[in-house]
C-alpha cells in the first residue's frame, strides 16, 4: 500500500448503512484531507434468478421524465360510456375521485430553501447492457451500485448507502487515488421542484403518486399536443417520482396483453407471419429478462428502442395477435435459463456474438452467423477481422437474406464539422480530459472481430489519442449505422490546387448491433416456408422453445 504525507489518519465508511447485501467495508487511508489509498474488503451478494408466472403484470414507464418541462401534460380519457377513477392521498387522506377526462400538468414549486441533488456518477454508457457489465464489476469490489438513464444509461455510487455529501467525496477521491479518470460527482442546486396537479370538478388536486383506472380497462391516452403521441393503453396508469426529480407514467398491464403493443411495432407490417410468430416468442423472453432495468426508477421495463417499442393497443393487428395466441406463454431458453433475446433490424450479412458489441460474457447461443439461406461467404479460411477480407465482404450484394434491402448496404459522409461536434458532446457527456480538442485529425479502425464489427477505433485530434470501443462508437458519431463498416478520408480542393480534409465516409452494411435475431433477414427465411421454430434456431444456435415455467431461470448476474 502506497502512503503519501506524513500524519495518517484512518477512518472506516461503511459501504451499505441502511441494508447489507454482503460484507463490505471501506478501510480509507487520509493524509490531511488527501487519500493515499483505499482497500476494498469483501463480496457483494449477486441477484438471485428471478422468477415470474406467465400471467405477470408488467410495470411499463410510458412517459418517463414527466416534469422534464414546467409545460409538460398529460391527457387522459375514458372511451365513451366509461369513466376513470383517480385514488391518491391528499393531506396524508386517501381520495377518490372520478372524471370523463383529466389533464396532467406541472406546477413548479418554490422549495423554502435551496436544496442539493448529487450523484456519484461511475460511468455513462449508450446501452443497459454495458452499464450491467460495469455495475458488476464495481459490486464484485465491493461497491454498492445501482443502474440508472437520466438521459444516457449511468451507474452511480447507490445513492443509500453512500448518503453523505462527505462518504460520496471520500469515495471519488479514493477511486481517483487509484487512478480511475470517469468518475464524478453530479451536483445541482434545487430552488423548486416540479409537481404534478390536476383538476376534477373545479377542484385543483396535487400529489406525488396517482393511480388511474377505467371500467372497461382501457385508457385513452395523449401527450402535450401532439396527436402522434395518442393511445389507447390496457390496464391501469400510475403518476409516480423517479430517481431525476421528475415523474413517470406507469402502465400496468398483463404480459400477453403487453405484447399486443410491442409485436406489431417491432416486426413490421410486411413480416411474414412465421416472422411474427418469431418476434412474439423473442419479446415475451425479452421483457421477461429484463424486468431489472428500472429498479432505480420503480418500474421494469421502458416503451421506447432502450427496451422494446410499446404502444398499447394502438396499431395491433390480425397476424401479431394469431401469432401471439399461437406462442402464448413460449419462450426462447438455452440450458433452461431464457436467452438474452436481442434483435435488431439488419444484420448486413452477418450476426455478431454478444462480445463485439458489448462487454461481459459470450452467450454461446449468439454468435456469428453469415445470415444466407446458402454458403456465400466462409468464415472459417475468410475471417473478417482481415482488413482486405472485410473489405470484399462489404461489397458483396447477392445471395444474402437482407439482399436489396436498404439498409443492407449503405455510405454515409459526415462532414468534420460534424463529427467534431458529435465528439466533443461525447466527450463532455463523459467528462473526458480531452473533451475541449479542437478538430479529428485522423480516423482509424484498428481492430475488428471475426464477425467484421469494429471492435476499437482510435481517433486522432490535436489534443491527443482518443480510443472508442465497440458499442461507444455509434455514440460517439452518429454517421454509422451499426459497428459493420470501414472508413474513408473525404477530401476537398483548395484554391491551390491542394487537398485538405472534409469529413469521413462511413462505408458498411447492417442496421443496429447485428446480435441476435434480423428481423429484415427473417422475412426471407419465413417466405422460403421456415417456421418460427427454424428461424430462432438459425439466429440463436442451441436455443429451445419451452413453455414458461417455474423451473425456468429469468437471468443471472455474471460471474466475477
Amino acid at each position: 500500500m502506497q502512503q503519501t504525507g506524513d500524519a495518517l489518519t484512518q477512518i472506516v465508511v461503511p459501504a451499505q448503512p441502511k441494508r447489507r447485501a454482503g460484507i463490505g467495508k471501506w478501510l480509507i487511508y487520509l493524509s490531511g484531507t488527501a487519500i493515499a489509498s483505499l482497500w476494498l474488503l469483501g463480496l457483494t451478494g449477486s441477484h438471485a434468478p428471478a422468477q415470474t408466472p406467465k400471467d405477470t403484470e408488467l410495470q411499463v414507464g410510458v412517459v418517463q421524465r414527466f416534469g422534464a418541462k414546467p409545460n409538460d401534460e398529460l391527457t387522459l380519457k375514458a372511451r365513451f360510456g366509461d369513466r376513470l377513477t383517480l385514488n391518491f392521498n391528499s393531506n396524508g387522506e386517501p381520495v377518490s375521485v372520478r372524471a370523463n377526462e383529466v389533464k396532467l400538468e406541472i406546477q413548479m414549486e418554490p422549495l423554502p430553501s435551496p436544496g442539493v441533488d448529487e450523484r456519484l456518477v461511475l460511468g455513462t454508457y449508450r446501452s443497459f447492457e454495458s452499464a450491467e457489465e460495469t455495475a458488476s464489476m464495481w459490486r464484485a469490489k465491493g461497491i454498492e451500485v445501482e443502474i440508472a438513464q437520466p438521459r444516457r444509461w449511468q451507474v452511480w455510487a447507490k445513492r443509500d448507502a453512500y448518503s453523505s455529501p462527505l462518504v460520496r467525496r471520500l469515495l471519488l477521491q479514493s477511486l481517483q487515488a487509484q487512478g480511475d479518470k470517469k468518475a464524478y460527482l453530479e451536483t445541482n442546486i434545487v430552488r423548486a421542484a416540479p409537481a404534478p396537479t390536476w383538476t376534477v370538478s373545479g377542484k385543483r388536486y396535487s400529489a406525488p403518486q396517482l393511480e388511474i383506472a377505467a371500467g372497461t380497462g382501457a385508457i385513452q391516452f395523449k401527450q402535450g399536443k401532439d396527436k402522434k403521441s395518442e393511445r389507447l393503453y390496457p390496464g391501469t396508469l400510475r403518476l409516480q417520482p423517479n430517481a431525476y426529480g421528475t415523474y413517470t407514467l406507469v402502465n400496468q398491464v398483463p404480459l400477453e396483453t403487453y405484447l399486443r403493443g410491442v409485436v406489431p411495432h417491432e416486426i413490421g407490417g410486411e413480416a411474414p407471419y412465421a416472422s411474427v410468430e418469431a418476434q412474439a416468442i423473442l419479446a415475451r423472453t425479452y421483457v421477461l429478462r429484463n424486468l431489472r432495468r428500472f429498479v432505480t426508477d420503480g418500474y421494469q421495463i421502458c416503451a421506447n428502442t432502450n427496451c422494446q417499442v410499446y404502444k398499447g393497443l394502438t396499431g395491433t393487428w390480425a397476424d401479431a395477435d394469431r401469432a401471439i395466441a399461437a406462442t402464448a406463454g413460449q419462450v426462447l431458453t438455452y440450458k433452461n435459463e431464457l436467452v438474452d433475446a436481442l434483435y435488431y433490424s439488419t444484420s448486413g450479412g452477418v450476426t455478431a456474438p454478444f462480445s463485439d458489441i458489448w462487454h461481459g460474457p459470450e452467450r454461446p447461443y449468439l454468435q456469428t452467423v453469415i445470415d444466407a439461406p446458402g454458403n456465400v461467404w466462409d468464415l472459417s479460411s475468410q475471417s473478417l477481422e482481415n482488413e482486405d477480407n472485410f473489405r470484399r465482404f462489404i461489397s458483396l450484394k447477392k445471395g444474402f437474406n437482407e439482399e436489396g434491402k436498404e439498409l443492407f448496404r449503405w455510405r454515409e459522409e459526415s462532414k468534420l464539422e460534424n463529427m467534431n461536434k458529435d465528439l466533443r458532446n461525447y466527450l463532455q457527456d463523459k467528462k473526458h480530459p480531452l473533451a475541449n480538442f479542437k478538430t479529428i485529425e485522423q480516423l482509424q479502425v484498428v481492430q475488428r472481430s471475426r464477425s467484421g464489427r469494429a471492435l476499437k477505433m482510435t481517433v486522432q485530434t490535436d489534443a491527443g489519442v482518443i480510443e472508442l470501443e465497440k458499442d461507444e462508437i455509434l455514440r460517439a458519431f452518429y454517421a454509422p449505422l451499426s459497428t459493420l463498416f470501414y472508413v474513408e478520408p473525404v477530401y476537398k480542393k483548395d484554391s491551390n490546387d491542394s487537398k485538405s480534409l472534409k469529413g469521413y465516409a462511413f462505408v458498411g452494411g447492417g442496421f443496429g448491433h447485428g446480435v441476435g435475431m434480423s428481423q429484415i433477414g427473417s422475412y426471407k427465411l419465413a417466405k422460403m416456408g421456415w417456421s418460427s421454430e427454424r428461424i430462432l434456431s438459425f439466429y440463436y444456435p442451441g436455443s429451445q422453445i419451452q413453455p414458461l415455467s417455474d423451473s425456468i431461470t429469468f437471468w443471472r448476474d455474471p460471474p466475477f
